[in-house]
């Protein structure tokens, strides 16, 4: 049987199997989830990984010749989520959901190590009409 099967089966500590206990609930979440428990764990996590803003910056100057990347680290230094504004060509005609699907398989090894990640991806022409709005 499967771990997670098993932690989900009706138990003493758990006996509705639709809604089981917190505790519970945490251990398979983390257990499916591979998530950090401490600050420490976070850590040793992203230098394990080895994702940085930079080379975030470089795979997607390569991969979709960026012409503008900002990215922002939101996890507070330990690598695990981050923010960013892209500005390609390659967005052109194309909706938002397709230009996020263009970003996350330039990016897909990198995101399956990161926890979360929140692209803006923008054609030169709306950064230029965005930097107009954002100066007055």
């Amino acid at each position: 049987m499967p771990p997670l099967a098993r932690l989900i089966r009706p138990t003493v500590a758990n006996i509705n199997p639709i809604r089981p206990t917190r505790a519970v609930w945490n251990r398979t979440f983390a257990m499916s989830t591979g998530a950090a428990e401490t600050d420490t764990q976070a850590a040793n996590a992203a230098s394990i990984s080895g994702i940085t803003v930079a080379s975030l910056e470089q795979t997607l100057k390569e991969k979709l010749a960026a012409e503008h990347v900002d990215i922002e680290d939101m996890s507070g230094g330990c690598g695990q989520a981050f923010t960013a504004v892209i500005v390609s060509q390659a967005f052109e005609k194309k909706n938002t959901l397709a230009r996020h699907r263009l970003v996350n398989s330039a990016l897909k090894t990198e995101i399956a190590a990161i926890h979360a990640w929140t692209p803006k991806c923008l054609t030169p022409e709306e950064w230029v009409k965005k930097q107009k709005e954002a100066s007055f």
